[in-house]
């Protein structure tokens, strides 16, 4: 009888246990579930899709707020104007004639920094440019664009040598082309992705240049994007000042010049408010913050706004299904109610996030595709087929060349579009 009684409390005891585990189960399923975030387009996305739908545009598209895009360059003026500092604009992350031309207008400014040996040989044809390198470009590619551009026209083109290998191998292509070589030396003042780490290292390639009769040195670039990502920020700023203010010197000393006479390039979209507050630079570059993609989200870049989209009509909407999975879709939906509904989108894998209407994602299980993009909502994103899913591109410059022209808009209706560069890397 004892024996009884004992395995029914044991009993008793298991399936408290059991009931227990399975309310926290239950609850941890709760709690892991994801929250509903879909929704409707708001106005300026409304005003959008009536414009383009206006124009007949059915099929991706990149779209400029002109509106938008003319706040960023005014907040970029009055940043730098305040500071007394000119601006380069970086051509890469604006790569259309039309585009560059109302940013420079703008800004007042006929500098420009380029990229790749295409958009070079554009922009060599501007009258008046100032065109500085922002990376080196190999040795063979330097050689192509003087045999393509002519001695005179390359020669007034500031080349950025990272290098004295660089230098050496620069050097003696322009003495068989009887070019004058304006060297610019790049900084490694923290990002670690090359140019000279130290003053000695100038002071070694300033030796070199000067041993050259058709080499001059023309001033110095540090690029200082990864200032922003730092824990302590200003530690970082102020160490990447350091090393640049040392180069100066070393500049000073061994070529015997006044330092404002150099080209002294410094910041980026990231940090070129930062530079604005203190720097040793005496211009700053700029390109990606005048239409801000979502990878400039950042708390320096506050004063500006969004002014690129992607925008592409729905082919097709319905219930999401798994091919081959159907018994798991109910409950993937259960658990996140953004995976309930399917978008299949014209075109698609893009370096882009979709921004709206809001609650839209890619799909893990179905994966990204270039051809019918499958994006998944809740029952909350009421798309049909026709409608337009909007995307703000991570970044711009690779992103602008994927569209053809850029379809501006005004705020109320699409007012033509600007030409894209020819695809390049």
């Amino acid at each position: 009888m004892a024996d009884n009684k004992k395995g029914q409390l044991w009993t008793r005891r298991a399936a408290m246990f059991g009931a227990g585990a399975a309310i926290l189960g239950g609850a941890a399923l709760l709690a892991s579930r994801k929250e509903d975030r879909g929704g409707a387009h708001d106005s300026y996305f409304v005003a959008l899709s009536d414009a383009l739908r206006k124009a007949g545009i059915a099929h991706p598209v990149l779209v400029i707020d002109k509106k938008r895009l003319d706040h960023n360059i005014a907040a970029a003026r009055a940043t730098v104007d305040a500071a007394g500092l000119p601006l380069r604009v970086v051509v890469k992350s604006l790569p259309a004639m039309g585009l560059i031309d109302h940013v420079a207008a703008g800004m007042g400014t006929s500098r420009f920094m380029v990229f790749n040996g295409a958009m070079l040989e554009i922009m060599a044809a501007r009258e008046g440019a100032d065109l500085l390198l922002g990376k080196p470009l190999p040795a063979a590619e330097f050689a192509a664009f003087i045999d393509k551009v002519g001695a005179e026209t390359a020669g007034r083109i500031q080349w950025l040598i990272d290098t004295q290998s660089r230098l050496g191998q620069y050097a003696e292509i322009a003495a068989g082309r009887g070019m004058n070589l304006r060297a610019n030396l790049e900084l490694d003042i923290g990002l670690h992705r090359g140019g000279f780490k130290s003053a000695g290292e100038i002071a070694e390639v300033a030796d070199k240049a000067r041993a050259y009769p058709h080499v001059a040195i023309t001033g110095l670039m540090g690029y200082d994007p990864h200032v922003p990502k730092m824990g302590d920020m200003e530690d970082a700023y102020g160490k990447s000042q350091a090393i640049y203010r040392d180069a100066i010197e070393v500049l000073k000393g061994k070529l015997g010049v006044d330092p404002t006479s150099l080209t002294l390039n410094g910041a980026g979209s990231p940090t070129y408010l930062r530079h604005t507050k203190g720097t040793v630079a005496n211009e700053v570059s700029v390109g990606s913050a005048f239409v801000k993609p979502a990878d400039f989200d950042l708390s320096l870049l506050d004063h500006h706004v969004p002014a690129s989209f992607i925008a592409t009509p729905v082919i097709k909407a319905g219930p999401m299904q798994l091919p081959g999975h159907e018994w798991l879709t109910r409950p993937l939906s259960f658990m996140d109610p953004n995976a309930e509904r399917a978008f299949f989108i014209y075109g698609g894998h893009w370096l882009a996030t979709p921004v709206s209407p809001p609650g839209l994602q890619y799909s893990s299980l179905f994966g990204r595709s270039s051809n019918q993009e499958m994006l998944t909502g809740s029952t909350n994103v009421a798309l049909a087929p026709d409608d337009y899913v909007f995307f703000r591109p991570n970044q711009s410059e690779a992103v602008f060349l994927q569209f053809g022209d850029i379809v501006l808009f005004d705020g109320e209706r699409i007012e033509g579009a600007w030409e894209t560069f020819p695809v390049s890397a």
